[in-house]
C-alpha cells in the first residue's frame, strides 16, 4: 500500500482528473494517462490497482452510451475471451516485485502506442480476417495488460482498422477497454495483489476521473480535438521514454 501523505492522495487526484479531460475530448486515454503517471509516482502494480474503479465506471458508461451492444458483442466475443486469457498470463509479470523491469515495460508500451498513433499510416483489415486475426488481437492485447496496466496495444489501433461506423467504434472500445479492465482486477485478485487500501482509494479517485470527463465534454466543442489528440501523444511518448531510459 503507498504511503498515502496529503502530497500522494493530490497527485492521485490530479491524475485521474486529467486522465478524465483526456477521455472527454478523445473518448479513450484514461488508464493510459492514469498508468503513465502513477507509474512514475509508485509502482506499477500499485498503480493498476488504483486504476481498476475510476476505469471501470468510466468504460461502462461508454459502453452502454451506444446503440449496437449485442451485435459487438457476437462480433467480438472471441477477441474479449482472448483479452481475459491474456491477461491472466500476463498479470505474472506484473505481480514480480521487478519495479525497475515493469516499469520500462510500461514506459515501452506507452512509446510504442504514442508512436503508431502520431506516425503511422491508417490500414484496413478485412473482414474475412477477423475469425483469427481477432483472438490474436485479444490475447496479445490481454499480455500487454496483464503486464503493464495498458489496455490500447495493440487493441485500439485494431478496431480502428476495421471501418466500423464512429458510434460503433466508441462502443466497441468501450467494450474492449471494460473486458480488460475486469480482466485486470481478476488478474490482480487471483494472484493476491490486491490491497483494501488501494481498493478504497481506487473507488475515491472515481469522482476526479468523472469531473475530468465532464470538463472534457466541455472543452472538447472549445478546442481541435485534432490538436489536442497530438499534444496528448507527444506528452505521453516523452514520458513512455523517460520510464524506459531513466533508471529506477
Amino acid at each position: 500500500m503507498p504511503d498515502l501523505s496529503i502530497t500522494f492522495l493530490a497527485a492521485v487526484t490530479a491524475t485521474f482528473f486529467v486522465a478524465g479531460i483526456v477521455k472527454g475530448v478523445t473518448g479513450m486515454g484514461l488508464p493510459t494517462v492514469a498508468m503513465g503517471v502513477l507509474g512514475v509516482l509508485t509502482s506499477p502494480l500499485t498503480a493498476a490497482s488504483l486504476l481498476i474503479a475510476p476505469s471501470s465506471v468510466t468504460n461502462i458508461w461508454q459502453l452502454f452510451a451506444g446503440p449496437s451492444l449485442l451485435p459487438l458483442l457476437r462480433r467480438f466475443w472471441p477477441m474479449m475471451a482472448a483479452v481475459v486469457a491474456g491477461t491472466l498470463l500476463g498479470s505474472a509479470l506484473l505481480t514480480t516485485g521487478d519495479t525497475s523491469l515493469t516499469t520500462r515495460c510500461l514506459g515501452a508500451a506507452l512509446v510504442l502506442y504514442a508512436a503508431y498513433a502520431l506516425f503511422s499510416r491508417q490500414i484496413r483489415v478485412p473482414r474475412a480476417m477477423e475469425p483469427w486475426l481477432s483472438p490474436t488481437i485479444g490475447a496479445a492485447t490481454g499480455l500487454v495488460t496483464g503486464g503493464t496496466g495498458v489496455f490500447v496495444i495493440p487493441a485500439v489501433p485494431y478496431l480502428q482498422a476495421l471501418a466500423l461506423e464512429k458510434d460503433d467504434l466508441v462502443q466497441a472500445l468501450g467494450l474492449s477497454f471494460t473486458v480488460s479492465t475486469f480482466g485486470l482486477a481478476a488478474s490482480l485478485g487471483l494472484r493476491g495483489a490486491f490491497e483494501a487500501g488501494n481498493l478504497a482509494l481506487s473507488c475515491l479517485a472515481i469522482l476526479p476521473a468523472l469531473a475530468g470527463m465532464w470538463a472534457g465534454q466541455v472543452l472538447r466543442g472549445r478546442i481541435a480535438p485534432d490538436t489536442f489528440r497530438r499534444g496528448f501523444l507527444i506528452c505521453l511518448l516523452l514520458l513512455g521514454a523517460e520510464m524506459c531510459l531513466v533508471p529506477r
